[in-house]
């Protein structure tokens, strides 16, 4: 499987974004989002906005950070 890679920029975590994001996920399980240096370097920020992104995505996508890199993954069940 393909991991698709995407960056979030100086406009921060859009409703754009998200749509994009959505249409990127229906057809990949793995998405690796770059946060540039012109979008924040706060660590509490990126937590905030990877808890975003699965509020807007549903019940069955995890995520993982790394640095300014958030990892999310598709389940086809939803994770206890």
């Amino acid at each position: 499987m393909a991991l698709v890679k995407l960056q979030l920029g100086k406009k921060g975590l859009t409703s754009e974004f998200i749509k994009n994001l959505k249409r990127v996920l229906n057809n990949t399980e793995n998405v690796r989002i770059s946060l540039l240096k012109t979008s924040t370097r706060d660590k509490e920020k990126v937590r905030e906005w990877a808890k975003e992104i699965i509020k807007n995505l549903g019940k069955n996508f995890t995520y993982k950070i790394i640095g300014y890199t958030i990892i999310l993954k598709k389940w086809r069940k939803i994770p206890q």
